[in-house]
């Protein structure tokens, strides 16, 4: 008996992932996939290959279709998402300027985003719903321009990871509103790109036909090329939608959009977030996303790095992976013996300038306890993040979901519970992202929205741990309030 197959592909900050699930009982039946190297660049650049993009998805894509083998004919449409802003800049053949795309981490417009959130920011938190930073397509455009890296006139159209993958895939450009808001560039009142984000960077010739335009997440926006199939060994024509940046697809696919729930993802970046009705005046978050629905709204409270911080250790210090990082660190008791992590390790905003380091560094500390002062660190940074939203009601109480990488570990599921001291949803699925992208292609061709349930568990905080948690999460805190005076001397050059 035929059964449907849609496939969600997932581009995130440091890998790209293709995973096929079945209709009806939401099982993956083939998944593939592998890091993106970056290329590392002073002053904090962060940027990815063309090659290294075209070569991971046709891989990736490839790979799924042989694993499906004879099913691959019950693949009825493909979705894509993946992290937001950064760069993906095109030229007038559609070819992505200088080979190279920027991604969300690249810090090289630290300085800049902060200069002009002194001038502007709460005037363009109050149109698009979030203050400058150094990640978005605006700042990193401006400072590529201001560098001389790129000429006026050279970018013709500016597109999200996500919609990059669906251009290669299908020759057509579109994005969705969600994507353009989390980069500061869609106005939340009109749910149109924003004048004065692009004013604001200096960059108004963007705004006249560069930008692609708007649709729904869940529509179809073109059919795949048959030279992109014959490579991928998937058949031709088959209908490409646009799915959300990779936080809403994630909502999505585990249904905490419909809840009210909200999710904190363990990922590259330190991403909370609840789907909430709009508000006004508008709660004081981190940022505020008009992904479509006008009376709903994405509220975020969010850090430049999460599982970043573990991935930098198990490099800095050659642990085989980030998962030994983890295991490492349970070998030693919450706290680390009194040494601190700042798990600003791709930088910050809140304290304004916070960079990333270790506090109370002595002479009996080891690796294990390093690592276990980075868990401690990146679990509790989630936790403030969270009960900052809640703080302004929203939220349902008491739950929470965790997704993303970090999620797969059970133990860090339940130090985040333990720190929230209530239980929390563990969507250990990782592909969460992939699976919110097939979802909507689904939706895409007329297929329901349960099409494509995803397996979750319920982590129970630790009874032992939860006063020691209160404890921890209080000196955390007040840690990162002692040190903003540090960071912004840092900022200013290291003068007081």
């Amino acid at each position: 008996m035929r059964t449907d197959i849609f496939i969600g592909i997932d581009m995130g900050s440091t890998g790209l992932k293709a995973v096929a699930f079945e209709a009806g009982s939401g099982a993956t039946v083939a998944a593939a996939g592998g890091p993106l190297p970056h290329i590392r660049l002073p002053g904090g650049g962060c940027e990815l290959a063309d090659l290294a993009i075209r070569e991971a998805l046709i891989e990736a894509l490839r790979s799924v279709s042989q694993q499906l083998g004879p099913r691959v004919g019950e693949v009825r449409a493909l979705g894509c998402t993946g992290h937001g802003a950064g760069l993906y800049a095109l030229g007038a053949q559609g070819e992505l300027l200088r080979g190279r795309a920027v991604a969300s981490t690249d810090q090289r417009a630290a300085a800049r985003a902060r200069a002009l959130a002194q001038r502007h920011g709460p005037v363009l938190f109050e149109d698009v719903g979030c203050q400058p930073w150094s990640g978005q397509p605006g700042m990193v455009a401006a400072e590529l321009l201001g560098s001389g890296a790129l000429r006026r006139g050279e970018i013709r159209h500016l597109l999200f990871a996500k919609d990059y993958l669906a251009f290669l895939l299908t020759g057509e450009m579109a994005s969705d509103a969600s994507d353009a808001s989390t980069a500061g560039l869609l106005s939340l009142a009109t749910g149109q790109w924003s004048p004065l984000a692009f004013e604001a960077a200096g960059l108004t010739e963007l705004a006249a036909d560069a930008l692609p335009p708007l649709v729904p997440s869940g529509t179809v926006i073109g059919r795949l090329r048959p030279a992109q199939a014959a490579d991928c060994g998937l058949p031709a024509g088959l209908p490409v939608a646009a799915s959300a940046i990779d936080l809403l697809a994630s909502l999505v696919a585990v249904g905490a959009h419909q809840r009210g729930q909200a999710v904190a993802v363990l990922g590259t970046w330190c991403v909370n977030a609840v789907v909430a009705q709009a508000r006004e005046p508008k709660p004081p978050v981190g940022a505020i996303v008009n992904f479509g629905p006008g009376d709903q709204r994405l509220y975020l409270e969010n850090s430049p790095s999460s599982m970043a911080n573990i991935a930098w250790l198990a490099r800095t210090l050659q642990f085989p992976s980030a998962a030994a990082v983890v295991e490492c660190a349970m070998t030693v008791p919450l706290g680390a013996e009194g040494l601190r992590f700042v798990p600003f390790i791709n930088g910050g905003s809140a304290p304004p300038g916070a960079t990333a380091g270790f506090i109370g560094l002595a002479g009996h500390h080891e690796r294990a306890h390093m690592a276990r002062a980075v868990v401690d660190a990146v679990v509790a940074l989630h936790a403030q993040h969270l009960s900052r939203l809640a703080s302004f009601g929203l939220g349902a109480p008491g739950r929470v979901a965790a997704l993303g990488g970090g999620a797969r570990d059970a133990r860090l599921v339940q130090l985040l519970a333990s720190m929230l001291g209530h239980a929390v949803e563990r969507c250990g699925d990782d592909e969460t992202g992939a699976r919110g992208a097939a979802l909507h292609a689904a939706q895409a061709v007329g297929a329901p929205p349960e099409a494509l349930p995803a397996p979750s568990d319920l982590v129970e905080p630790s009874l032992r741990d939860l006063p020691a948690c209160v404890d921890f999460r209080t000196g955390f805190a007040a840690l990162l309030d002692n040190l903003a005076p540090a960071f912004a001397q840092l900022a200013a050059g290291g003068r007081p």
